[in-house]
């Protein structure tokens, strides 16, 4: 079971703290406000009430025996910064930070965070590109150039098979799954695709609107 140390009680906090609690997770949630600590008490296994930045209660949690420790705190971006750095002084294993633009996820990476959560960016992301086409039904980005999107079948791959599409070849993209009545299976080469098909698809984002033909 793994261990997680949430710093922030607050929406973003305790929404994290309720689906990790979910998924089997032991988690410590910390916040200095005790309406928001006891709100978030049915879905932690233990909390505190305390200041984030006082390094002295920081090193009372023990924060070098978490295997996660995430800093959900935004309100204060001075808060979230001095929290960040103090929890790699103190030996933490792997910190992710929360921001809520840009300059400030340079400044967390700069300053102790192995990873930076920007929701607000990543929502609007989605959001943007899942519109862009009534074809995207949703994706996941890796980075800049790479993402899974699943796809609805477009008309003119009814009837045929990935073999006769070829799109490895011709777009260097790669179909790792395809959804049909519901299911989600391996996709075989030798099925042809059918009309309400959707299949998920691996690449460089250019080759994936370049394939489905989204402008």
């Amino acid at each position: 079971m793994k261990s997680v140390l949430i710093l922030g009680a607050g929406n973003f906090g305790a929404m994290l703290a309720r689906q990790m609690y979910e998924q089997g997770f032991e988690i410590m949630i910390v916040d200095a406000r005790e309406s928001l600590v006891n709100a978030v008490m049915p879905f932690v296994t233990d909390a505190q009430i305390g200041d984030c930045t006082n390094p002295n209660f920081l090193q009372t949690l023990g924060v070098d025996n978490y295997d996660l420790c995430v800093v959900t705190i935004c309100e204060n971006f001075q808060t979230s910064l001095e929290t960040t750095s103090l929890l790699k002084d103190l030996g933490a294993k792997q910190v992710i930070s929360r921001a809520k633009n840009e300059i400030q996820e340079k400044f967390l990476l700069r300053n102790g965070a192995d990873e930076v959560v920007y929701p607000e960016k990543q929502v609007a992301l989605r959001l943007a590109t899942k519109y862009a086409s009534e074809q995207i039904l949703d994706f996941i980005q890796f980075d800049a150039g790479y993402s899974i999107y699943e796809m609805a079948v477009p008309r003119d791959w009814f009837g045929k098979t990935l073999l006769e599409l070829d799109v490895r070849k011709k777009f260097d993209l790669n179909v790792i799954s395809l959804r049909r009545d519901g299911q989600i299976t391996m996709p075989n080469p030798r099925d042809p695709f059918q009309e309400n098909d959707a299949v998920y698809v691996v690449g460089e984002v250019k080759n994936i609107r370049k394939c489905f033909h989204i402008k």
